[in-house]
């Protein structure tokens, strides 16, 4: 099935939206117990960590560790917000940097200015953008950054989105309340699927739709660590406590370029294969054996893969040994977790 598919339904009782492109799931969001990225609080001080330059904060949801901290005495009261998944035994992590996100725009208190997403390259679309965002904000409204949906997007629902996240961060930031409060809760799957996935789509909202669009089976593939390649090549994504291992296998190919089709095949695959799993974290790859001077070929192939995907993956190195390491921000919670 070519095309691109938003199914929005439920998975064992929790909210649930996916993403299919050409009849292969490509994103997948289920709702959870823990705090959701995004999610504000009034948090209280609780007691600085020297050798780690941070401090750990009391929220209603439990401990927060809040890095980078100045100024900032025990029992004081401040307003941070989630940035991904904490760990099993371990704080939420915050921010004091709070952002309002939206489809179309993202409110930037901290960092004023405006700014347009960089995939927007035509100069008189970008004119126009600007143009909307100066006559929403003002001179001396907070920063904004217009975001690549806007691009196909109507300017009153532009418009309409850029007030309405200037409201909820006016509304936040003027808040003068005293207790440990959770003041905006992050987006659930069904609304960051319609903030996040703004390219053309059919959408199905009808229940049962996980099943019909064959969602079910792929989570079900999802339970295992295998990833099928081309050429018979096979990739394994493992999760461990300390990290993530990834394994290439070149399978029953015997020719000599071998190794480096099923290395740039993992390359291509690994982003969807660590984002469906909600994978984060040091990440090691132990590819399929290839000569030394195929390696730039296989690191171009890496980094174009990773270009597009939406989590902040710092691409580190070889190792002594070989492999090849990716540093990868905790943004989700692991599938593993979510299903049980």
């Amino acid at each position: 099935m070519k095309g691109r598919t938003v199914i929005l339904d439920h998975h064992e009782g929790r909210e649930a939206a996916a993403l299919m492109v050409d009849g292969q799931l490509d994103d997948l969001l289920i709702d959870s117990d823990a705090p959701t990225p995004g999610t504000i609080y009034r948090a209280r001080a609780d007691r600085p960590v020297k050798g780690q330059g941070g401090m750990f904060l009391t929220t209603p949801d439990g401990p927060a560790f809040l890095r980078q901290v100045k100024g900032l005495a025990p029992g004081q009261m401040l307003l941070v917000q989630v940035t991904g998944h904490a760990e099993p035994g371990k704080a939420i992590p915050v921010t004091q940097r709070l952002l309002f996100k939206s489809r179309y725009a993202i409110v930037t208190p901290d960092a004023p200015g405006l700014n347009i997403s960089r995939s927007i390259r035509e100069d008189d679309l970008r004119d126009r953008l600007l143009e909307i965002a100066h006559e929403t904000v003002g001179r001396d409204g907070p920063g904004l950054i217009l975001r690549s949906g806007c691009a196909a997007a109507d300017p009153a629902d532009i418009a309409e989105d850029i007030s309405a996240m200037l409201a909820t961060a006016a509304t936040v930031l003027g808040d003068g309340g005293s207790a440990m409060e959770t003041l905006i809760e992050g987006d659930g799957p069904h609304t960051l699927a319609w903030r996040e996935w703004v390219e053309p789509a059919q959408i199905v909202t009808e229940p049962g739709g996980f099943a019909r669009e064959s969602v079910l089976d792929a989570i079900d593939l999802l339970r295992g660590p295998a990833e099928r390649l081309p050429s018979g090549a096979t990739m394994y994504v493992e999760p461990t406590r300390a990290l993530v291992a990834v394994d290439v296998n070149s399978g029953a190919d015997v020719s000599l370029a071998a190794g480096i089709k099923a290395n740039i095949a993992a390359a291509r695959a690994l982003p969807r294969a660590l984002r469906l799993r909600g994978l984060g974290g040091q990440v090691v790859l132990d590819l399929a054996p290839m000569p030394k001077k195929d390696r730039r070929g296989f690191e171009q192939a890496l980094r174009a893969a990773f270009r597009g995907d939406p989590e902040e993956t710092a691409l580190v190195g070889w190792t002594p040994l070989g492999h090849y390491e990716l540093q990868r921000k905790r943004g989700r919670i692991p599938l593993s977790e979510v299903l049980g």
